[in-house]
């Protein structure tokens, strides 16, 4: 019951009140990244969302729009973060736009992470293990179990183990364990550059 009805409540809930309490972050963040760097204020991608089907993510745009379109995580050693998206990015501000996700139904606020559509091994693994069948998350298990330092089978696994013990205290759990590794700065790590390539 929570999964087909509570779940989708709570995350319309959850991102009004965090859309509302963050509302001066966002108008600061959007006009600061104006006047930093030519460009748009956000920055839209194709993700796998659920059942792997794409979707169009929303996050604050961190890179310099003549950032290379490639999958590369160092792009040959150059920096393409704009000095904005460097303070952004460390404090997770670029993914604050993903409340409109959740509005939309695209997303909750927790789950396993929507990944680029380039990442096919991760997405097969996810098919597999049935965790694509709830959708994508702001937040979820892998990414307050250090997501960057785990190679791909062990990020299905997680994202597994959550599909299979989903329940409302888990997500109240991830939520809290989120906002601790955020002010800490560990556990959540930031996605690598390659997710935010042009």
């Amino acid at each position: 019951m929570y999964i087909k009805i509570g779940k989708r409540m709570a995350d319309t809930l959850f991102a009004v009140i965090l859309l509302i309490l963050t509302s001066p972050i966002l108008l600061i963040t959007a006009l600061a990244i104006k006047l930093n760097s030519p460009g748009p204020i956000i920055f839209r991608q194709q993700r796998a969302g659920l059942n792997s089907q794409p979707f169009e993510l929303y996050k604050f745009r961190s890179m310099k729009i003549e950032t290379p379109e490639v999958a590369s995580n160092d792009l040959n050693g150059m920096d393409y973060n704009t000095s904005v998206g460097k303070f952004i990015r460390k404090l997770s501000i670029d993914e604050l736009p993903q409340l409109f996700n959740v509005l939309k139904g695209d997303m909750s606020v927790i789950g396993p992470r929507p990944v680029i559509l380039k990442e096919t091994h991760l997405i097969g693994l996810r098919q597999q293990k049935h965790a694509d069948g709830v959708k994508p998350g702001i937040t979820g298990l892998a990414q307050i179990n250090g997501r960057d330092d785990m190679d791909d089978d062990t990020k299905a696994d997680w994202d597994e183990n959550y599909v299979k013990n989903l329940t409302m205290n888990l997500d109240i759990k991830i939520f809290i364990k989120t906002i601790i590794s955020v002010i800490k700065r560990d556990g959540i790590v930031e996605e690598k550059i390659k997710d935010e390539v042009r």
